[in-house]
């Protein structure tokens, strides 16, 4: 029996490795577990002390290199993750992205990777593209050059996806409207590979958390971030539900400023913060509604949000802002309002609960990893279309 043919990646991600899952991990440990033949380093967002400052948050070190293991849901000896830090904003330290590719080509090169497949998800990899001429692909998951953002970092965007665009070997789009607006601007063909969920998990009956409030409760999962959270959505829907008796719940990462989160927490909501991603599903499985209490602006509509298909899964009442992915569904899945009429929205589903239906059919992340999987193989192959 020959032994197969070692498969290295690289990836550049937006995110941690860490136990609030998204896309990238997701995708990630299903390669891993498919193919034993492929070793991945994945590269997580540097450490910023001075955004950490601004936003009240503890300070950290970067984790440098570090096995993952079966701990982290992978295969151990075949993945590792590495997060540098970064000590000053970019118009103090010119080069800083030029300094983080070097050194992860250095990385590569300790764990045997001498040409791998890169993958970039941030858009400053671009810098580790200029600097390896590695086989690529950029999987695009935010548009930010739809984003609010200062006109240095636009433009530093635009002309990092320029590169990435043009040249890397393949370009993958977790949205339609990411696929049209992409491609358009390119003129070549891109992927679309649209998120999914862990089915067994989040239909798997949990018991309800010990750290949810008494009574009913109306919940959203997912990064608290400015360019998504509609931060006065939130406090209208957090007082009219505090009005009723019950409650608005946030659960995932806080990234807002510590004065919004003060706000929401004096108008009745309740901020638990990341929870690990095999006791989400219960956190939803109990909610007398899901909301989506999401900006509706040009960035948001470019999104897919995991979300939906999350939400979709445990089967209980959606109320939603008109935005990309939930104003699709029919109306006896979810329920679209505006900002302004959200909160009466929501309060009208705890007052009359609808009769659940049969469970919405969503996609698997098994389903994605196979198409990941051939998307990488064409690349390895140089079979992409240009």
């Amino acid at each position: 029996m020959t032994t197969p043919v070692r498969q290295d990646l690289v990836v550049l991600s937006l995110e941690p490795w860490d136990e609030v899952w998204r896309r990238n991990q997701h995708l990630i440990a299903g390669l891993l577990h498919d193919d034993p033949a492929l070793h991945v380093l994945f590269v997580e967002p540097p450490v910023d002390h001075l955004h950490d400052l601004r936003r009240g948050a503890p300070l950290t070190l970067g984790r440098r290199l570090r096995p993952l293991t079966a701990h982290d849901g992978t295969p151990t000896g075949r993945a590792w993750a590495y997060r540098p830090t970064k000590w000053l904003p970019r118009r103090l330290a010119p080069g800083a992205d030029d300094r983080r590719a070097r050194a992860v080509h250095r990385t590569a090169r300790r764990l045997g990777m001498s040409d791998p497949v890169l993958w970039v998800n941030d858009p400053d990899g671009a810098a580790v593209l200029r600097a390896t001429g590695w086989r690529s692909l950029y999987d695009i998951t935010d548009d930010w050059l739809r984003a609010e953002r200062d006109p240095a970092e636009h433009r530093r965007t635009r002309q990092n996806e320029d590169l990435l665009l043009a040249d890397c070997d393949a370009v993958v789009v977790c949205s339609p409207a990411l696929a049209r607006s992409k491609g358009d601007r390119v003129g070549r063909t891109v992927s679309l590979v649209t998120n999914a969920v862990d089915l067994a998990a989040y239909r798997r009956p949990m018991a309800r958390p010990g750290d949810l409030p008494a009574g009913d409760y109306a919940v959203y999962v997912g990064t608290l971030h400015p360019d998504r959270l509609d931060l006065e959505a939130c406090l209208r829907l957090a007082v009219a539900l505090r009005t009723a008796g019950a409650h608005l719940v946030l659960v995932g990462p806080a990234l807002l400023d510590p004065l919004d989160l003060t706000r929401l927490e004096a108008a009745g909501a309740v901020v638990l913060g990341a929870r690990a991603a095999a006791v989400v599903p219960a956190y939803l499985q109990h909610a007398a509604a899901l909301v989506v209490p999401h900006r509706v602006d040009d960035f948001t509509d470019s999104l897919d949000p995991i979300k939906l298909y999350e939400y979709l899964a445990v089967n209980r009442p959606i109320v939603s802002t008109p935005v990309a992915g939930f104003r699709d569904q029919p109306g006896h899945r979810v329920i679209t309002a505006s900002p302004q009429q959200l909160p009466a929205a929501v309060l009208r589903v705890l007052s009359a609960p609808p009769t659940p239906g049969s469970p919405a059919e969503v996609p698997s992340w098994g389903d994605r990893v196979r198409q990941m999987r051939d998307v990488l193989d064409r690349v390895r192959a140089g079979t992409t279309p240009r």
